[in-house]
């Protein structure tokens, strides 16, 4: 599985971003979806998934701020990241999981800055 993340930014707190995922997969809509973060210094940190069947999870600190979905005619999942403060600094990964066999998109950056 090869995924392409983007989306990542500067922006001010407050402010929205909405990153994507693209998944050069046969079946994407077999693969549960996640969206993971690691800021400097700290370990990379699960932010959301969303099942093959469309249930989704978010970890507490971004509940009600973001909000993962996926396109499967796209082959895509989504992040829609709102409210944005400067604690949600990091590089956002994309994952797919199948079969217990995870994979890994390459990273994009979000900054939130005054």
């Amino acid at each position: 599985v090869q995924l392409q993340a983007s989306g990542g930014g500067l922006v001010q707190p407050g402010e929205s971003l909405r990153l994507s995922c693209a998944a050069s997969v046969t079946i994407f809509s077999i693969y549960t979806m996640g969206w993971y973060r690691q800021a400097p210094g700290k370990q990379r940190e699960w932010v959301a998934t969303i099942t093959s069947g469309g249930s989704t999870t978010h970890v507490d600190s971004v509940k009600g701020r973001f909000t993962i979905s996926r396109d499967n005619a796209k082959n895509t999942v989504y992040l829609q990241m709102n409210s944005l403060e400067p604690e949600d600094t990091a590089v956002y990964y994309c994952n797919a999981r199948w079969n217990f066999i995870d994979s890994w998109g390459q990273g994009t950056q979000v900054t939130v800055s005054s």
